[in-house]
């Protein structure tokens, strides 16, 4: 367990590293620090205490470059089959909203007329009923005949309109 003070070229070349490394190593580990007399960096190191062990640099070679530009080619080529895709499938997506659309409106109409059709209904049995009560379907006017009668015929045109 021997402390020894090193400048960071020393340490990177004990260490087989660059001194960019062997300064980032040292920031990362906070060993001590301070200024020589010359203006260097000094670092007090357990050198038995670091288990470093350098990478191998990578020498990639000239052909890798050339197998990563035709991935890229071909990454590229993916992606704009896959945006047409989407395009497409977005045409339809929008072509189907727009029948739902249509037949939500149809379905909103036929349950507007058949609400009116019900109501209409109800007002028909209650003149039927109220008709019944008194006795006749003629007051001593008559009306009560010809608003059945109108009624009725309201009824009818409200029919054939929601049969078209």
């Amino acid at each position: 367990m021997s402390i020894e003070t090193l400048t960071y070229v020393a340490l990177a070349d004990r260490l087989k590293i660059s001194p960019a490394a062997a300064r980032s190593l040292a920031k990362r580990r906070r060993f001590a620090r301070c200024l020589s007399d010359s203006g260097l960096a000094l670092v007090s190191v357990d050198l038995a205490e670091i288990r470093h062990t350098p990478r191998p640099r990578s020498n990639r070679p000239a052909g890798d470059v050339a197998m990563l530009a035709e991935k890229i080619a071909a990454l590229q080529a993916e992606i704009a089959r896959l945006e047409a895709t989407a395009a497409g499938h977005r045409a339809a997506f929008e072509r189907e909203r727009e029948r739902a659309d249509c037949l939500m409106a149809e379905v909103l109409q036929a349950t507007a007329e058949a609400t009116a059709a019900k109501d209409a209904t109800a007002r028909l049995e209650g003149l039927l009923r109220a008709g019944d009560r008194a006795g006749g379907s003629i007051d001593n006017r008559g009306q009560a005949g010809s608003r059945l009668g109108h009624l009725v015929a309201d009824l009818v045109q409200a029919d054939r309109k929601a049969c078209r």
